[in-house]
């Protein structure tokens, strides 16, 4: 059964808790939420049965976590934080795609991280197109065109994954929730503001970067990016692919990361 946790801005987020001991928060990219996500909540029982306590919520639009009004970076960073109280004042974070940037975001703005999993972040060349396309997103939700918005936000992806998506039941769902999106734009907007290593010179906690044996280069490149950026950063190539992890073998690198972080 759900819990939920009231933010700093007013949200109501809710939540599932599992286990004992060091936490681990699990942040969805553009689009999961816990109905739709069995992989990550496979992960979460899974690990939260090797000593550790996890975290997986429905993002601010998401799910049960319905709000009303615009959604952005720092309102979605209000329920990481409430999140981390819950948790007993710090976690690891464990961030998937666009769950990355924010992950980052987190780090970087001094919440009390324990320590950062990064799977398969999105980071682009930093040549300045991630604000013109989160601005764009922006525009067509503020327009009324959720449809188009979604279309834009998957621009770059694999034209499979699109017109996977498109003819599946999920499609509506998504459409009527793409205003949870904006932090995920904006989060990827302001990873390309800046050098990398600028950017993330503040992060003093362990950062592991994975990427499944089978991934798009883009991924590869990003990851080194990141592990480039911040000293002391590992990376590893984990059982996975279409962008999607294994839960076993994720369930057991995510305990150990966990348990050596604290």
């Amino acid at each position: 059964m759900s819990e939920f946790v009231t933010t700093s801005e007013g949200d109501r987020v809710a939540f599932d808790r599992r286990g004992s001991g060091p936490a681990l928060i699990f942040i969805a990219g553009a689009g999961p939420f816990r109905a739709i996500d069995p992989s990550t909540t496979t992960t979460a029982e899974l690990a939260a049965q090797l000593g550790i306590s996890t975290i997986v919520y429905d993002r601010l639009g998401r799910g049960e976590s319905m709000v009303d009004g615009r959604i952005d970076l720092e309102r979605e960073l209000a329920a990481v934080v409430a999140l981390l109280e819950i948790a007993g004042g710090s976690a690891v974070l464990c961030g998937h795609s666009s769950g990355c940037s924010i992950a980052l975001a987190a780090a970087v703005s001094g919440l009390p991280v324990d320590g950062l999993v990064l799977w398969e972040a999105p980071l682009g060349p930093q040549d300045g197109e991630a604000r013109e396309w989160a601005d764009e997103v922006d525009r067509r939700i503020s327009a009324g065109d959720l449809e188009g918005a979604l279309i834009h936000y998957m621009k770059d992806m694999p034209p499979e994954f699109l017109a996977g998506v498109r003819t599946s039941p999920m499609w509506p769902g998504l459409v009527a929730q793409v205003g949870s999106l904006r932090p995920d734009g904006e989060s990827l907007a302001w990873a390309e503001s800046a050098p990398l290593p600028e950017l993330f010179a503040s992060i003093r906690v362990p950062v592991e970067v994975l990427i499944g044996e089978e991934t798009f280069p883009v991924m590869i490149t990003a990851a080194d990016a990141i592990v480039a950026a911040i000293p002391g950063a590992t990376q590893k190539r984990m059982a996975g692919a279409n962008h999607s992890w294994e839960p076993g073998p994720m369930a057991v690198e995510l305990a150990a990361f966990v348990t050596s972080s604290k």
